[in-house]
């Protein structure tokens, strides 16, 4: 049978595989569209297995939003070409529309989740694979709702926060957003400082507050205020705010009679560790492994 023009373009566009790939399937297919169609599907889904055991530490982080309701999504790609690329960038954000149409935040069940034309995030996800050539995840989501004050910030897009807050305004809200974004808090104070990392934290400044030789009540008074410190250098409340260094986020928001209530802040890419490749090592190598096959 003769594979014509209109028939691969009917493939592309119902499965996002390249021409020649296409073109192949409906060859194969002897031009059964549905067959062309099942084939390069399983072909996605087995270059999507190939690369699932390859490190996803790029990407972009969404943030969308819907009346007094928030959502902040983390997808994954391996390099920041890809995440750049218009494909990823929709797949992202239709991920980011589907967990605020659905309120599903856990990525293994957002995978059979539908998105844009009736296909699961999955067979979107495998889809996207296939046409990128890299291993694609979608990482993280979680949903932020709150009847006051809601603001977000996106920093390009790697890093995006979401703050509520008790009082103040969204552009409040925003701006201490931005903060989040700019400066990644601990916690909002110190009552959300973990004792354990508190107490390490004291240990350490005790012995060396104890190396100066001072005397006991001068050591004593040395660890305070180096907890103090660190207390405001951690604590969302206790730092200085970015926008304007002379005031701390505290006093900011006592200003506006508001309150921090949460905040959440997400990073591409924060916690995985990603394998550092040396090129030129990689080609020295390539050429030692081709004279060994000589």
């Amino acid at each position: 049978m003769s594979i014509t023009a209109s028939m691969v373009k009917d493939l592309r566009e119902r499965t996002g595989a390249g021409m020649m790939e296409c073109k192949k399937a409906l060859v194969e297919s002897d031009g059964d569209l549905d067959a062309a169609a099942e084939a390069l599907r399983m072909s996605g889904q087995a270059k999507a297995d190939k690369k699932a055991s390859r490190v996803a530490a790029d990407g972009k982080v969404v943030i969308n939003r819907d009346g007094d309701k928030a959502v902040i999504v983390e997808v994954n790609s391996e390099t920041d070409f890809v995440a750049k690329d218009e494909n990823f960038v929709a797949f992202a954000d239709a991920v980011a529309a589907a967990v605020l149409a659905t309120g599903t935040t856990d990525a293994g069940a957002l995978a059979g989740e539908s998105i844009d034309g009736g296909k699961s995030i999955e067979e979107a996800r495998t889809e996207l694979v296939a046409k990128v050539g890299e291993n694609i995840s979608v990482r993280r989501a979680s949903i932020i709702d709150n009847a006051g004050s809601l603001g977000y910030y996106t920093h390009g897009a790697r890093i995006g926060a979401v703050v509520t807050l008790e009082g103040g305004d969204d552009e409040l809200a925003r701006d201490i957003a931005m903060h989040v974004a700019a400066t990644n808090p601990v916690c909002i104070d110190a009552s959300g400082v973990p004792a354990e990392a508190l107490e390490t934290e004291r240990r350490i400044f005790s012995e060396q507050a104890a190396e100066s030789g001072k005397p006991p009540e001068i050591v004593e008074k040395m660890v305070t205020g180096r907890v103090a410190k660190f207390l405001k250098e951690i604590t969302l409340v206790g730092q200085p705010f970015v926008k304007d260094p002379e005031q701390t986020v505290g006093k900011l928001l006592e200003a506006a009679t508001a309150s921090v209530k949460s905040f959440v802040r997400f990073e591409v890419g924060e916690g995985i560790e990603k394998k550092e490749e040396n090129f030129a090592d990689e080609v020295m190598q390539q050429i030692e492994d081709a004279k060994k096959n000589d």
